[in-house]
């Protein structure tokens, strides 16, 4: 992982992650819309993502997603991957994220943001450590602790996710699990 290019202070703050939120569009999907000639809305969740938010899961890191627009795409999603907390139509993510802390108990300390555009930058400053994606807005970008390499839709949220991971020591023994060792 990119663990070794993030300061003392960034590893520090993601071992310490118990919160991991996720935007949808543009992390979870490419951030395109698609649309059916009835006015039905397409989304495309990629596979590497929702494996990486199972293993936070494993290791005892709650998941949440915070989203602006509503979509029963995005609340199957959210149930077939147990994501606990789902939040949709919130503009306001900020306030979305605090009143998610009121509801778990989880603080800016122990949490991590994933974000695209300009409506998640305050979430993304809030956090202990806030990401963003190469094809995120740029000030988005320039404000992260951490870009992912893959694009949003891409495998960007299993980035993520893995990073957490590797900072608590967690990867490696899940790795060794896969290959049978």
């Amino acid at each position: 992982m990119h663990l070794d290019s993030l300061s003392p202070k960034l590893r520090t703050a993601l071992t310490n992650i118990r919160l991991a939120v996720f935007d949808v569009d543009g992390i979870l999907t490419d951030g395109h819309l698609h649309f059916l000639a009835d006015g039905r809305e397409i989304k495309s969740f990629h596979t590497l993502d929702g494996l990486g938010i199972k293993l936070l899961q494993r290791c005892g890191i709650e998941t949440a997603i915070i989203t602006g627009r509503r979509s029963p795409q995005v609340e199957h999603r959210a149930e077939a991957l147990g994501i606990t907390y789902l939040r949709q139509g919130r503009e306001d993510k900020l306030v979305a994220l605090e009143e998610l802390w009121s509801q778990n108990g989880h603080g800016a300390a122990e949490t991590a943001y994933i974000g695209d555009d300009l409506p998640d930058l305050s979430a993304i400053r809030a956090s202990a450590f806030g990401a963003s994606v190469p094809n995120g807005h740029p000030l988005v970008r320039k404000e992260a602790d951490w870009v992912t390499g893959a694009a949003g839709g891409q495998g960007a949220a299993r980035e993520f996710c893995e990073l957490i991971l590797a900072a608590q020591g967690k990867l490696d023994t899940i790795y060794a699990e896969y290959r049978g060792c």
